[in-house]
């Protein structure tokens, strides 16, 4: 079982929120990174807990091993003792863990590179005919 050594907080905490819209300059922005993050530590967690339950199932179930595994409740227990992944991608957030993009913001900035580039262009052409 993965454990980190920087866990976060269990419990409620007030936090800043500008702390939030530093990377993104946007809050709503960074509530939809923190979304997709902690929708795939969930998907992570669950695929590692399906896994670890499979090695003690077996092919028939009767009554007493259902009763009997003591082993996979424990895995069960500790999986719900861990932070919630939203909790978690909150702390990868603030640690400045999560790498994310945003394709539409890097199309705008292209495209205002572009023009730029050809505001330039133009100038230069204008400059030479001045000159002649």
């Amino acid at each position: 079982m993965e454990t980190k050594k920087n866990r976060p907080v269990n419990t409620t905490i007030t936090r800043n929120t500008e702390l939030f819209s530093e990377g993104t300059n946007n809050i709503y922005e960074t509530v939809a990174v923190l979304s997709k993050r902690s929708n795939q530590i969930a998907s992570d967690m669950k695929r590692e807990l399906h896994k670890k339950i499979e090695e003690f199932s077996s092919g028939i179930d009767t009554m007493d091993e259902i009763y009997e595994n003591r082993e996979q409740i424990e895995v069960v227990r500790h999986y719900e003792q861990l932070p919630k992944p939203t909790l978690q991608a909150t702390q990868e957030y603030l640690n400045n863990e999560i790498y994310f993009r945003n394709p539409a913001k890097e199309d705008q900035n292209m495209q205002r590179l572009e023009a730029m580039e050809n505001e330039a262009i133009a100038e230069g052409a204008t400059e030479k005919k001045n000159e002649e």
